[in-house]
């Protein structure tokens, strides 16, 4: 008679996920790391670099960042902060296909559990080929954690590898709020500063993202409008925003799918 815990083992790994394939590091332009795989992405066709408006000088130091990084030379680790919906994910795609658009050996990991981390570190690290590690929208429940990819940047045992760079987004410039940041260091105020400060400071390269005016709104839906050829009031798309609770590229593109979307056309993004 089979033992009763083997039954239960069985059942339990009948019942189980599979473990994800993981796929070749060299045979796609991006891909997404979770449970200790990597998985394509399955259709990897981010905006052009163009239609990123209002943002010109982060735009070119992230395209200069990756394509050093591309090159084999020193590139910065990439934190870009800042107001929800402008344009800071969209950027780092843009600038990943823009360079892989030029020849450049260079790939996009977005990575979905950053517990994984130091595992993904390994699967790449002797890959001929230059990684974007892509944390999006980063925040953290305790200080502790913040600390562990403080360590994972620089200055730890198992810092990433020379061949990949960590690019973070936030809508905190500090990445952590700074009630987190003192939940254990209320002995010494000063050191509850340096804590609140020291995973910004990791990052070579910081690129902050703001709160658009109207003008500069009405300019990506112009922008938009005229790539796909639609018609636009100003008024309502004023009124579009306005009835979201902010102006953002990421509410323009909103307003435009919908307008080409009453107009009965298709987007190709």
């Amino acid at each position: 008679m089979t033992d009763p815990i083997d039954r239960i083992a069985a059942a339990l790994e009948r019942i189980a996920p599979p473990v994800p394939a993981d796929v070749d590091p060299l045979a796609y332009a991006a891909y997404v790391w979770r449970d200790g795989g990597l998985s394509a992405v399955r259709a990897f066709d981010p905006l052009p670099l163009d239609m990123l408006l209002g943002i010109d000088a982060q735009k070119a130091a992230l395209v200069e960042d990756f394509r050093r990084l591309a090159a084999g030379h020193a590139a910065q680790d990439v934190l870009l902060w800042g107001a929800r919906g402008s344009g800071k994910s969209a950027l780092v795609k843009s600038a990943v296909a823009a360079i892989q658009a030029d020849g450049g050996k260079l790939a996009l990991i977005e990575v979905a559990d950053m517990a994984g981390l130091r595992a993904l570190f390994d699967r790449i690290d002797r890959v001929p080929r230059a990684f974007v590690l892509f944390l999006d929208d980063l925040g953290f429940d305790a200080a502790h954690d913040a600390r562990a990819l403080r360590s994972l940047l620089q200055g730890g045992a198992e810092a990433r590898p020379a061949n990949a760079r960590l690019v973070v987004t936030s809508n905190r410039r500090h990445v952590i709020p700074r009630d987190i940041a003192e939940q254990d260091s209320a002995i010494n105020p000063r050191d509850s500063v340096d804590d609140h400060l020291a995973l910004a400071d990791r990052f070579g390269l910081s690129l902050g993202f703001h709160v658009l005016d109207q003008q500069g709104y009405l300019a990506i839906v112009r922008n938009y409008a005229a790539r796909f050829d639609l018609a636009f009031d100003a008024e309502e798309a004023v009124g579009w925003a306005t009835r979201r609770g902010g102006r953002s590229g990421r509410v323009a593109w909103h307003y435009v799918t919908d307008l080409a979307g009453r107009s009965g056309r298709k987007l190709p993004f």
